[in-house]
């Protein structure tokens, strides 16, 4: 099968065209053809072996010293049941599925395994109907990291949710599920993406380069951190003081994320009744795949972006 392989950390550049062997599924698991995988913010780190130095030593011990313990990387798919395991009781062939692979990774290639019970190896649930293989991709890795913890909120009607970062992967499925929710919304971003936040339901948005802090009359109920404690602004240093006194804060950095089919199941449902749709910044063909890891490492990206290895529009 066709694969993108890296073998060692580094630039885009290190992620080669190669062919590997075509898996064959065990007895507890479904072989998965790929229609469509996605280039994340994980994806980046893991490519280039560029993490904290705090966390260089774990980093390299948990997925390869020199490069990527499993050379086909990549951690979201979506695609089709082509075969099953004797075990297997959720799934059949023909099923349409979408999820993320964990630890196991694997996901820049044309097959995948994946047990179909939950671990840090991966979670998958059956796609969304009404949205494409490459909208599915967003909607698996942000609708599982805004849902997490966004659902330890407690948000209800009425409340008022301050979404940062609201215009990447999660913070575009954060805003949506705050408002299926009743919450009124306030997205910060930048000022390129202010009306397309809006589009996507946001009551309010705020460019994090125009202002150090917010009105102290403004309060929230909770603040969610979309993009993580590496991208900071003076505006988010100052968030604290706009939280309501047993409001709630969290950030996508705060805990490791749950690989969660029934979550996933949670998403599909709330895309398959309107309430949530994922936005895809760029598609790129499999061959580019290097090109899209160069896009998304610059930072600006607004939603997904997918890859496309077959052309299936649903």
């Amino acid at each position: 099968m066709k694969a993108i392989v890296c073998t060692k950390y580094g630039p885009p550049e290190v992620l080669k065209h190669g062919e590997a062997r075509k898996p064959e599924p065990k007895d507890d698991e479904v072989l998965i053809r790929i229609f469509a995988t996605a280039v994340t913010a994980s994806d980046i780190y893991i490519r280039s072996g560029r993490v904290k130095w705090s966390m260089m030593i774990p980093f390299r011990l948990m997925m390869g010293l020199t490069g990527p313990r499993n050379p086909i990387i990549g951690e979201v798919l979506c695609g089709e049941i082509q075969a099953i395991g004797k075990e297997i009781k959720r799934f059949r062939p023909g099923d349409r599925v979408y999820g993320l692979t964990g630890f196991s990774l694997g996901a820049y290639a044309e097959y995948k395994c994946m047990k179909e019970n939950d671990s840090v190896n991966g979670c998958i649930s059956l796609k969304p109907e009404n949205i494409t293989f490459e909208e599915a991709t967003m909607a698996a890795y942000g609708g599982l990291l805004a849902f997490q913890f966004m659902e330890k909120a407690n948000i209800q009607r009425g409340h008022e949710v301050l979404i940062y970062g609201a215009s990447g992967t999660t913070g575009i499925i954060a805003i949506q599920f705050a408002r299926s929710l009743g919450a009124r919304v306030t997205a910060i971003c930048s000022a390129s993406n202010i009306e397309m936040v809006k589009s996507l339901g946001a009551d309010a948005a705020i460019d994090y380069t125009k202002q150090d802090a917010l009105d102290p009359q403004m309060k929230f109920d909770f603040i969610f951190d979309a993009v993580g404690r590496n991208k900071s602004s003076g505006l988010k240093k100052s968030l604290g003081r706009n939280l309501i006194a047993n409001g709630t804060e969290a950030s996508i950095d705060d805990e490791n994320l749950k690989l969660d089919s029934k979550r996933l199941d949670h998403v599909r449902d709330l895309i398959e009744t309107g309430y949530i749709k994922p936005f895809i910044d760029r598609c790129y063909q499999f061959d580019e795949l290097a090109e899209a890891h160069e896009y998304v490492g610059k930072g600006h990206k607004k939603g997904g972006v997918a890859i496309t290895l077959c052309h299936n529009s649903k």
